[in-house]
């Protein structure tokens, strides 16, 4: 794989750092709580790894993938390819996302999560692209504020390429 990007915009040890932060935040914050994050696949996996290892009170995992890009650089219209499996009455739950752009994807799934009836929904993203939101988000827990621009790395993708940077670099354009 050629790597085609114009420059590194977030660092692997400011990543790790920042998680190491996030982690003992949600920790605090949710030491009395029954904690279930649930991680946005593909995307946020990377980050959902590392943050976990992050979190020092006991917690349970859940998964679920959506799709919204479609090999492009542009959303397009949100589905789910894989529900939820696990039951989350009486859950605090904890989405974690890679990145919130437009912020459809994420007000999808927040829905998607309150029919559920959990105890409490928040959401925790990696990177936080405000100037491209169309809809309004609340977003409990960044890691980082990013320009608008095209990311790839530390499992965000273009086509399924670039997950495996262990850095956050701007694609060049196509």
């Amino acid at each position: 794989m050629k790597l085609d990007v114009s420059s590194i915009l977030i660092t692997e040890s400011q990543i790790q750092e920042r998680i190491r932060e996030l982690g003992a935040q949600i920790s605090k914050d949710y030491e009395a709580g029954n904690l279930m994050l649930l991680c946005v696949l593909k995307g946020a996996i990377v980050f959902f790894a590392d943050l976990i290892r992050c979190i020092s009170i006991p917690l349970r995992c859940e998964f679920i993938q959506l799709a919204s890009y479609n090999d492009g650089t542009e959303p397009s219209q949100i589905r789910a390819i894989q529900g939820l499996s696990g039951n989350l009455n009486h859950a605090d739950v904890l989405i974690i996302e890679d990145i919130v752009d437009t912020g459809h994807t994420l007000n999808f799934l927040v829905d998607y999560v309150k029919r559920l009836k959990p105890e409490s929904v928040k959401v925790c993203s990696l990177l936080d692209k405000p100037s491209r939101r169309q809809v309004s988000v609340t977003i409990d827990y960044v890691g980082f504020e990013i320009p608008n621009a095209f990311v790839v790395g530390y499992g965000l993708d273009y086509a399924q390429q670039y997950r495996n940077l262990p850095y956050i670099a701007i694609l060049n354009p196509v």
